[in-house]
């Protein structure tokens, strides 16, 4: 058992590193050499580093900027989560300034070429490729129930003196605040844009890789033959049926309603089965995020 935990914890912590270790490529190749700034503690610090001549690195900036947050926010961590975090926040700080140059030196062989003579930088590509990047790291730590500190911690603290937000709007809006800052810093609307491709495919990619891609379809059918279509549902397509009660509020009626969770390729034979049974029958489909249970992915032992 005591092994057990010992596996589990270094399991955790390497795929933390790991997570750091591809955001910190994502930095230093793809994002912070074209002065692309997605929002976040990175796209600050990108905007820092500039300005201060290169004299203050990224990670550094990242981490300093991290410590009084930290010290303001432990509460809002929790002691679940603290160490972890605290671990992601400092190890990728420490990975983007020690391999700053040898991946400024490998973006130079990768985007530019042996020869040293460049073409025009596709920076739109490097936008793209870098949110992808920063996103699948960014979820591997999520998915440890971590985090690398930054902005999400911020906008937790300013939404104790600013209550009519919500934390996400905050973060949305220090995002916001951080890409007109590069904007301005850089005197380019262009670097801007490019910041926000950067930022919105990180986003997706992080909600990929934490809620998943494969989503599900929740359906209610309100059917005068539900119970016909509830056994065929059954016997045919092998998925559980759960009947509702409900009433309809115009007719005043009592109606039974159905519902059932199936995967997306089964979609079309379900309305080819209630099609078949009562072609008048209502229909609601709706995505479902992640389903845990029988049928599908068993519920994750902690």
């Amino acid at each position: 058992m005591q092994l057990k935990k010992v596996i589990n914890f270094l399991k955790v912590y390497l795929l933390i590193t790991f997570g750091a270790a591809i955001t910190a490529l994502a930095i230093n190749i793809f994002l912070v050499p074209y002065k692309i700034a997605p929002g976040g503690l990175s796209g600050l610090a990108t905007v820092i580093y500039y300005l201060s001549g290169g004299r203050f690195p990224v990670g550094t900036t990242m981490l300093v900027i991290n410590i009084p947050l930290f010290i303001m926010g432990y509460k809002f961590i929790g002691k679940h989560f603290f160490v972890r975090t605290l671990y992601g926040t400092i190890i990728l700080s420490v990975i983007i300034d020690l391999t700053e140059t040898y991946m400024g030196d490998l973006a130079k062989k990768l985007l530019v070429g042996e020869t040293g003579r460049a073409s025009t930088p596709d920076i739109l590509l490097y936008s793209i490729i870098g949110g992808f990047l920063s996103g699948i790291g960014l979820g591997i730590v999520l998915k440890m129930e971590a985090t690398t500190g930054g902005t999400e911690l911020a906008a937790k603290l300013l939404k104790k003196p600013i209550k009519n937000l919500t934390i996400g709007q905050i973060l949305l809006t220090i995002d916001a605040l951080i890409i007109i800052f590069a904007i301005i810093a850089f005197n380019s609307v262009l670097i801007g844009l490019y910041s926000l491709v950067s930022l919105y495919i990180t986003t997706k990619i992080i909600d990929a890789m934490v809620e998943g891609v494969d989503y599900a379809r929740a359906v209610l059918i309100i059917s005068e033959q539900q119970e016909e279509i509830a056994k065929r549902i059954i016997s045919e397509m092998d998925r559980g049926v759960t009947e509702l009660k409900g009433r309809g509020v115009y007719s005043g009626k009592d109606k039974n309603v159905l519902l059932c969770v199936l995967s997306r390729n089964e979609i079309l034979p379900l309305k080819e089965i209630v099609h078949e049974l009562d072609s008048n029958a209502f229909m609601i489909l709706a995505d479902v995020r992640e389903v845990l249970g029988e049928g599908f992915n068993g519920v994750p032992k902690k």
